[in-house]
């Protein structure tokens, strides 16, 4: 029971504490605007090493590196789209934890929904026919043809010697 609660004890700390980033405090601008514009734009950047966090909460050297040119590129006065297209430019669509929606990254935004929307109507063409079972319950097919009748007395006469003792 002790050992329960301080796990829950230690997961409520967890998250309930500030989250940690990887901004060391030699990156961090005096200006504090400009570091505001640079965390925002760091929390859209993937890390090209980690592949699925920003380089906002990325420890890998490139990360670092992507940080301080973001930081660079603001104080040098660019705006933040000019420092996101530098990047899209030298790094590739890639480097965006968000794609943008252009031509190439169509499939990327259209896949999801029509995924899901075939599921959906695959669903619902299912139950559509497990629902109505006309086509089971047509009298027409519950009935054996003649030949069908007969085929059956053959099988069931030649079946019948066997089982007698």
């Amino acid at each position: 029971m002790k050992r329960l609660l301080a796990c829950m004890f230690v997961v409520a700390a967890m998250l309930s504490g500030p989250a940690a980033y990887a901004v060391q405090p030699d990156e961090i601008m005096a200006d504090p605007a400009k570091e505001a514009r640079a965390r925002d734009l760091s929390r859209e950047l993937r890390c090209m090493v980690c592949q699925n966090q920003s380089i906002d909460d990325s420890d890998a050297p490139l990360a670092r590196d992507l940080r301080l040119l973001v930081r660079e590129r603001i104080a040098g006065g660019d705006s933040d789209s000019q420092v996101i297209d530098f990047l899209v430019a030298r790094y590739g669509e890639f480097v965006l934890l968000k794609p943008r929606f252009t031509p190439h990254t169509l499939l990327l935004w259209l896949l999801p929904p029509l995924a899901l929307a075939g599921g959906g109507l695959a669903l619902w063409v299912y139950s559509r026919r497990r629902s109505n079972p006309g086509s089971a319950a047509d009298p027409a097919r519950l009935h054996l043809t003649e030949e069908e009748e007969a085929r059956l007395e053959r099988l069931l006469a030649a079946d019948a010697p066997d089982k007698q003792p």
